[in-house]
Parts: structure tokens; sequence; C-alpha cells
């Protein structure tokens, strides 16, 4: 679908990137990594046309049809939600329009090649995006994002610009393209629609190149990645997960290689020094001072491998320091209520969280875990003794903008000005000029950042965290998990992070059924929970839709179903043993790519089973 050969980008006559070569064939998943600023969007960008191509060859297959999502608004805000997300399968609507054109056509007698051809790709165009019911299954994308059906007839202006970035994923979404091309997918929706996202994404008959941070996410749905980092770009087959493992491996083996040629040039180095002012050994040194000459090159080469692929990003410094000890209770809240105005959000909600406790609070948007937050904060339930609250904010309210960016870090942390610089240097604020732009004119990222900044600096032994990872690059969001994996304080963290969640949390606490129910551990615990809470509510199906019990006995020869339900119950159990270890390290890649390996072994085996079983039954 399309093939890039040699890319090159310049910005300003700086080189972005160059060398840049990748194919793409349909259902095809990429992810499009690298550290902010690497050219992943202006790469986009380029493939869809916005932007020119400096240098190399750019094809798409004819007649490919593509679309990009990304993070810029709409210009038009007086739509309304339906028409915004109609816009983007204009080409259906031709569709249509040609097609009555050439039954008309036919009904008057044209029966010639070109318009029985015509007909029959317009019809095929047709089917493919869902036949004339795609309005509906356009409807189902902005449902399943998180809207309602009474939005659908709402002004785009009287939507927040979170539910606006998500109205332009699904009309992204709604046009059935052939290549998809989505910058930050995952901004503003919750895990249920993340969730939604993901199978979605897995059953589209196209190719998709995603740019996303959300590191369970890029597990769930990619399947092949293209890295742009200092320039150049290298390309990863197969899951996400892969690509970590064979870069450490890669710098590792380059590291070694670096290490192994500076010990022959050590030892080259010691040969020549003993022996090159001796006259029968002259000859020998000079050719060895030639060898070392290689070798250097060799080394440079190695080193400067192994650094690309260790170098982290400039990331930001995260390191809170040992705060004051607080009491043992920290946040209690008893039989409260939970109110925006005069609507109750969540009712007869008990929570009580310990010194020391990493605590996650997970939610659907709007079911009320902001309006929590923010009244714990404001003090609206019982803090406990010498408790002090560090909040982040989802947008930064909490910023003092009546200055500059070093005035806010001056007032809000009390630092002394060359400690407050050096805070803004950690937090990619350099120079004085960055230094004196005023806080209400910073973008949505350099206000994460500040405030991030802020909360590092503040000394607060309860940290309440709400969606800290946006906007933040991979390397960023690690490096955040990991301050927070170490912090010995309090936390309260809101995210749809499902990776962050899982390597923080201690306790979950989840909004369900409009109060607030107690998990232990964390993301994958309460999906776990959850899961067998399902099994063990769901009703007994009547005796004839029961499957058979599965053998717990050796298989008798010669009995395929009995065979294939051994196989299914030994896979079930290697599965649940790997289901703990993932709940135990999310972060193990081997056994992230067990995990899925088994899943889709699982899948073939029930898939024949009921295969199996149809023949064994019979014609009913």
């Amino acid at each position: 679908m399309l093939t890039a050969s040699n890319l090159r980008k310049e910005l300003s006559g700086d080189v972005l990137f160059e060398g840049v070569s990748f194919g793409l064939e349909r259902r095809d998943r990429l992810a499009l990594a690298g550290p902010n600023g690497a050219g992943k969007t202006t790469l986009l960008r380029m493939i869809v046309g916005e932007t020119s191509v400096d240098g190399g060859d750019l094809a798409l297959a004819k007649g490919t049809r593509v679309a990009l999502h990304d993070q810029r608004p709409p210009v038009e805000r007086g739509q309304t939600l339906r028409e915004y997300v109609l816009s983007g399968a204009s080409d259906l609507v031709a569709t249509e329009r040609e097609l009555r054109r050439l039954e008309e056509a036919m009904a008057g007698g044209a029966a010639d090649p070109e318009t029985l051809g015509a007909y029959a790709r317009a019809q095929a165009r047709l089917e493919h995006a869902g036949g004339y019911a795609w309005r509906e299954r356009a409807a189902s994308v902005v449902r399943g994002l998180g809207f309602r059906d009474g939005d659908l007839d709402r002004a785009l202006r009287t939507f927040s610009g979170g539910e606006v970035t998500r109205a332009s994923l699904a009309r992204t979404l709604a046009g059935d393209p052939d290549l998809l091309l989505l910058d930050e997918p995952t901004n503003h929706l919750d895990v249920a629609s993340l969730e939604w996202l993901e199978r979605e994404l897995a059953s589209l008959d196209a190719a998709c190149v995603i740019v996303a941070h959300d590191r369970w996410f890029l597990e769930a749905v990619t399947n092949a990645t293209l890295e742009l980092e200092a320039g150049r770009a290298t390309y990863f087959p197969g899951p996400w997960h892969v690509w970590r493992r064979e870069k450490a491996e890669r710098a590792a083996h380059a590291q070694k290689t670096a290490d192994r040629v500076a010990e022959d040039i050590a030892r080259l180095e010691r040969f020549v020094a003993r022996f090159r002012y001796k006259k029968s050994k002259a000859k020998q040194a000079q050719a060895k001072l030639t060898h070392i000459g290689r070798l250097e090159h060799e080394r440079a080469e190695a080193a400067d491998e192994a650094a690309l692929l260790t170098r982290r990003s400039r990331g930001l410094g995260f390191e809170f320091g040992e705060p004051k000890r607080s009491g043992r209770d920290v946040l209690v809240l008893e039989g409260a209520e939970v109110a925006a105005g005069d609507l109750v959000l969540l009712r007869d909600v008990s929570l009580a969280i310990e010194r020391g406790e990493h605590v996650a609070l997970v939610g659907p948007n709007g079911s009320g875990k902001t309006t929590l937050v923010e009244q714990a904060v404001a003090g609206a339930f019982k803090l406990g003794y010498g408790v002090e609250v560090g909040y982040f904010s989802q947008h930064g309210t909490e910023l003092d903008e009546r200055g500059s960016v070093l005035d806010c870090v001056q007032t809000m942390t009390g630092l002394i000005r060359p400690a407050a610089q050096r805070l803004l240097g950690r937090f990619l604020f350099s120079g004085w000029e960055t230094h004196m732009k005023q806080v209400r004119d910073l973008s949505g990222g350099e206000r994460r950042r500040l405030g991030l900044a802020v909360l590092v600096a503040s000394g607060a032994n309860f940290l309440v965290l709400d969606e800290p990872t946006n906007h933040l690059d991979l390397d960023s969001r690690e490096a955040l998990e990991a301050a927070l994996e170490a912090f010995p304080g309090t936390v309260l963290l809101v995210s749809h992070d499902r990776a962050l969640l899982d390597a923080v949390a201690e306790r979950t606490a989840a909004i369900e059924d409009g109060t607030i129910r107690l998990y232990d551990g964390g993301w994958a615990d309460l999906v776990r929970a959850r899961a067998e809470r399902e099994e063990a509510t769901r009703p007994e199906r009547p005796e004839k839709e029961r499957k058979p019990k599965r053998a717990t006995k050796p298989p008798p020869a010669g009995d395929p179903l009995a065979q294939i339900e051994g196989d299914i119950e030994r896979k079930e159990r290697e599965l649940a043993e790997l289901e703990q270890r993932l709940a135990a390290d999310w972060g193990d890649v081997d056994t992230i790519a067990a995990h899925r390996r088994t899943r889709d072994e699982l899948q073939e085996l029930l898939a024949r089973w009921e295969t199996i079983l149809e023949e064994v039954a019979g014609p009913s």
C-alpha cells in the first residue's frame, strides 16, 4: 500500500531525518516510535501530503484512501457532531450517489462494459465499508469512543477540547480508509474506550501507522515498529515488546564490541610502546600502528551505536525527595457523597488511605474521579495529621499565572533563583528567554512539564496526580513510573495509562455503579478480579447448551474430542500461570510474549473443539 525509500526532511535548513525506508501492506500495524521532536508527526503529514518530501521517494498504491488523525482542532466548530464525523466519509456519500446514477442508467438500458465495471467497483467500495449500513457503523464508532446518541446533534463548540479530539478520531475511523495514520489516538480516552479502540483497530481491513505513548495499547495493537531517533530510522518487525528487547540486545552487543576492540587497541599499543624503537621489530610496530588506526575507527562506530541505542532522550528530571512523615491516616472518606453542583456523581463512598500507600483511582470519563480528587485536595474530606498535599491536575489550573515561568517556580516552591533555574532545566525549560516566558502563554505540554517541576520540588508527602502522563513521551513516562514506585510517601493516582497503574498501584479504587469498590493490586489484578466475579455471577446455561466436561485424566487413545479437551485444559492452566506472572511484573517482555502466544493457541484449540463437536454431533 505504501513504499518509502530514503526519505529526507529538513526544517529551517537543518536535517530532521534522512534515510527513512519502510513499506506497508494491508493490515500492517506499525508503531512509529521515538522521542518528542524526532519527526514522527512530520512523517505522518508527509505521507498524507500535507508536508513536502525533501528527498527520497514516497509512493502510495493507486486509489489508496488515507486518513490522518492528529491533535489539531477542527477549523469549523459550528457543525454538529454527526455532520463532522460524516464529513470524514465524503467519498462514501459520493459512492452512494454514483451507484444511484449508474442504477438509473442501467435501468434505462445501459449495459456497456464501462458502466458495468464502474457499478461493480462502486458496489465493492460500499460493501467494504459495510454496505448501506455504513452510517450506523459510523454511529457505533461514536458510541465506542464514549459519546451518547444524544450528543450527535450538538454543535462541536459545545464540547470540551478532549471531546473534540475524540470526535476527530471518530471522523477518521468512520471514513473506512485503506491507510490510517493515528497521532496520539489514546489521548482523552478512558479505559473502556481504549479497549474498544484496540478491538476496532484489530478488526480493520486497513494498514495503520500509530504514534502513541501508551505501552499497553502499543503491545495490544502493533506488529512492527519504526523508530526515529537522532535523524536515523530503524525498523523492527514483530510486536512492540520485541523492539524493546531487540534494541536492548543490540545495545549490549555494540557495547561488547566497543569494549573488545578497546582491549585489542590496548594490547597493540603495549606492543608498539615496547618494540617501536627496536630495529628487528620496527616494521611490525609500524604495522601495528596502522592496525590501531583501523581499530580506532571500528571502536568509535561501535561506541556511537551503543550510545545511540542506550541513550534515553532528554527526559524529565523526576526525583522526589524524602518527604516529612505524616500521621497513619492520610485521607478518610466514610459514607461520603461526591457532587458537582446539583448533580450527585458518587454516593456512599468509603475510602481510607494510610501513610505510604500507593492507591489508583479508576473509572470512566465523567464518573467523578477528578471531582473527588479536587474536593479531597480542597479539604472536603478528612486529611490526617501532618499531611502536605502536592496536587497535579489535568489542566495545570493550580499554577500561579501572575508572572513568568521562573516567577511561578520561585513563588510556588520557595527556591532561590539559581536552584529554580536548575529545576527548570531538568524539565526542559532552558535559557533566559524560556524562563521569562509568561505562564499564561504556555502550551498544554509546557504547562504539564511546569506543573511536574513544581510538584517534584514541593516536598509534599501526599501526591495526588490526575492524568500525569498526558503529553509525556515513553521515556518520560517510564521515568515518572520509576519515581512514583520509589516515592516513600503516599500516592493517589488517577490515570488511564494501564502500564502506569499496574506498576505503581498497591490498591485500586474503581468507580462502579455510582460508588467505589476496592481491589488489591494494580490494573492486571483488577481485570482478573472482575472477570472472576463475572464468571461467578453468570447464570448457568440449560443442560443442552453446556459444553461437555473436559477430561481431567489422560484422554483415551483414538478419541479426538477427549484429546483436544485435555489440550484445552492444559493450555488454560498455562495461561492462568502466565497471568499471575504478569500481575507480578507487567514489564517482563518474555512473559508478555508467552502470554500472547498462549492466548492465541488457546483460541485455536477452542475453534478446533467446536469443529470436532459439530462433526461428532452430526446434523441436528
